[in-house]
């Protein structure tokens, strides 16, 4: 077990216990405006397919995705509970629970249709907790802003200056590269290249969390924040925490070595107005080290010893390192434009989320409010992918990766296209309609196209 959560585990056990609450759900009765808990509960169904499609060739046994066509569907149900501890801090807790698989067991795509569609599918429900960690923010001054109630913050006031310290278990994308418009499958875009910039290999487990640091610092419209996350020892595997939190248990996960096996974010936000319409900026630079082979070093082992030749003795601690920009704009009242650009050295291997070096997406949202359904939303992206050639020979002498590797390559940049409309059926309820093009897939120009149709249920409370 790291020693983050280990760290965790001590600050909960020495917390005081939480402010008095009253029956008006969690809001003492002091006077306080600051909410001492709440409850939230989701779930999202989305079933998802794809016709048969041109191929080729396809590789039984790589990264490649059966031209026949498929359907396959995956649940989601979370319980998510938040407690404040003492003045600027609380806890936050998230049982996840969650069953089936991706297309091809989510393989043979880069830009990946569903980001509820996990690398850990599974016939039978398995569950876990998947968020526990503990946040202060110490007030700096500045005027205070109002935070309202969702299902990681607890409703409140902090000032505008601020420095906010998060331990635990969390996904990194909770905190970084987070877009008003395209981070949450569950009510948003569903492909995994509008959840988060693909080109960062951001630290996680299969189902998008690790345990780690993360420290931000607001001023006038400007944040700084600065992470240091655990890597699995494994690529694209458990970590330590999933022995303990996880059911049924995972005895292979595990950690790397804590001082080599680690992915360190550092994000610069600026909020800004055009014509009277809010704007965001997000900067981002990350450095990781983990147990991962150089393109290099893997493609002498496949190319002496043949394409299905297990290459993991060219793997040693190296560093992979990486940019991106983070864009949103308002355009007119309840429509708005995103983009985010990716770049990484792709010299190593991807070790936790996609193998993408670089990446361009751009994308717009409407709201239904235009047509009088204001809470309906419209959305339409496009996404550009590719790799470097080191990585490209990789591929070509039959490496596999996270997502891609078919046993072959005839390169070119992989491009996707997303529409999806997200209408409210009664209160609580929503359904979406969702549609997905991908040209080249996996950077294979000798497969494809693939149209993708979805359907989504969603609830929240």
């Amino acid at each position: 077990m790291s020693r983050l959560f280990v760290a965790l585990l001590i600050t909960l056990s020495a917390a005081p216990p939480a402010l008095p609450q009253d029956a008006a759900g969690g809001v003492a009765a002091t006077g306080s405006q600051d909410e001492n808990w709440n409850l939230h509960v989701q779930s999202t169904d989305i079933v998802q397919g794809y016709a048969p499609f041109s191929a080729q060739y396809t590789n039984p046994g790589y990264n490649s995705l059966p031209p026949g066509g498929e359907a396959r569907e995956t649940v989601s149900l979370d319980l998510m509970a938040g407690v404040r501890l003492w003045s600027g801090a609380e806890a936050h807790v998230d049982a996840l629970m969650w069953q089936g698989y991706g297309l091809d067991n989510t393989l043979g795509l880069e830009a990946f249709p569903s980001a509820e569609a996990y690398r850990a599918g599974t016939s039978v429900p398995n569950g876990m907790l998947a968020r526990l960690f503990v946040r202060q923010t110490i007030n700096l001054g500045g005027g205070a802003k109002k935070i309202d109630d969702d299902q990681l913050h607890l409703a409140g006031q902090e000032d505008s200056s601020r420095l906010t310290i998060t331990v635990g278990r969390f996904s990194a994308i909770d905190i970084f590269d987070t877009n008003a418009y395209a981070n949450d499958p569950r009510t948003q875009f569903m492909n995994w290249a509008f959840v988060a910039d693909e080109a960062w290999d951001y630290p996680a487990d299969p189902v998008g969390f690790t345990t780690g640091l993360a420290v931000e610092l607001y001023e006038a419209g400007w944040a700084l924040r600065w992470g240091f996350m655990q890597m699995p020892s494994v690529q694209n595997n458990w970590t330590a925490e999933d022995q303990l939190l996880k059911w049924p248990t995972e005895s292979s996960g595990g950690d790397g070595d804590f001082w080599k096996s680690w992915g360190m974010p550092l994000e610069l936000e600026r909020h800004y107005s055009f014509n009277g319409h809010p704007g965001a900026v997000r900067l981002l630079a990350y450095l990781n080290e983990a147990d991962m082979a150089t393109y290099a070093a893997a493609v002498a082992i496949l190319s002496s010893m043949g394409p299905r030749s297990d290459f993991r003795a060219a793997r040693s601690y190296n560093f992979k390192y990486g940019y991106g920009i983070n864009w949103e704009q308002e355009i007119t009242k309840g429509v708005g434009l995103f983009s985010r650009l990716g770049w990484n050295n792709g010299q190593t291997e991807s070790w936790a989320y996609g193998d993408v070096d670089r990446s361009v997406t751009l994308g717009l949202s409407i709201s239904g409010e235009a047509w009088h359904r204001l809470d309906d939303t419209f959305g339409l992206a496009g996404v550009a992918s590719g790799i470097t050639h080191e990585h490209q020979v990789f591929f070509q002498e039959g490496g596999t990766g996270i997502l891609g590797g078919d046993g072959a390559l005839n390169y070119s940049w992989e491009k996707g296209l997303e529409t999806y409309y997200d209408f409210k059926v009664w209160k609580a309820l929503h359904a979406a309609l969702d549609y997905q093009f991908i040209a080249d897939p996996a950077y294979n120009r000798a497969r494809g196209p693939i149209s993708i149709f979805a359907v989504r249920l969603h609830w929240e409370l």
